[in-house]
């Protein structure tokens, strides 16, 4: 029964050379694949470490219902007279890597026809709070380890008066250039680039921690006053 299904004839043995053909060329492929295929930006590029990356869905925080209903998290925005000014405690100049994601992220923007975004040193505080929790505590997730979503650690910091906040994350290791390739990893996501082009955001800031591993958080917070 098994000689009926695989006859011994010349277009066996042609049938194995296409196989073994078939397989060296998957095997000469794949690293071009993991490593974004054919024309992939030079960010994507790897060290000698083993790439991963990852994303996680954005968060949305108040503005229209018809905004919120598309995003992964929802909450109120709180009432306007109790936070009547917009408070920056111990703002944080931004780091090399931190200001070149923020600029991509704008000239993106601007590509699109949406205004840039302004720097704000509070947010910045309050992105680099969670990349450094992220990193130190090895997760990624909008949620900390003290079970604070981004509104409660906007709070928690002290930063009022805002209307709308929005927040991506990621993580990546391994590649040449992890801050444009989180950029980029955010612009092909689909949620992400939706929040990152949201034209009713203001302000922003990125910050940005590295592992004892060296892998790469980077968190991103929007928000609209």
């Amino acid at each position: 029964m098994v000689a009926r299904r695989f006859p011994r004839t010349v277009p066996l043995g042609r049938a194995s050379q296409a196989l073994i053909f078939l397989s060296l060329l998957s095997l000469t492929a794949a690293p071009a694949l993991a490593n974004g295929g054919k024309g992939a930006p030079r960010s994507g590029e790897r060290t000698g470490e083993r790439p991963v990356a990852r994303l996680i869905g954005t968060v949305y925080t108040g503005g229209p219902e018809r905004v919120r209903e598309r995003q992964v998290a929802r909450a109120s925005a709180p009432a306007a007279a109790a936070a009547p000014s917009y408070a920056t405690p111990a703002a944080s100049p931004a780091t090399g890597d931190e200001r070149r994601a923020f600029d991509l992220i704008n000239a993106e923007r601007q590509r699109r026809g949406v205004r840039p975004l302004a720097w704000d040193g509070g947010l910045t505080r309050l992105a680099r709070y969670h990349s450094q929790n992220m990193a130190r505590g090895g997760y990624l997730n909008h949620v900390d380890r003290d079970g604070l979503d981004l509104k409660a650690r906007a709070r928690a910091l002290g930063l009022h008066g805002w209307s709308t906040l929005g927040e991506n994350i990621a993580y990546n290791q391994g590649f040449n250039d992890p801050t444009a390739f989180a950029v980029e990893r955010w612009m092909v996501s689909h949620k992400h680039r939706e929040n990152a082009m949201n034209g009713e955001y203001t302000h922003a800031a990125v910050g940005i921690a590295r592992a004892s591993d060296g892998t790469y958080y980077f968190t991103q917070v929007f928000m609209k006053r």
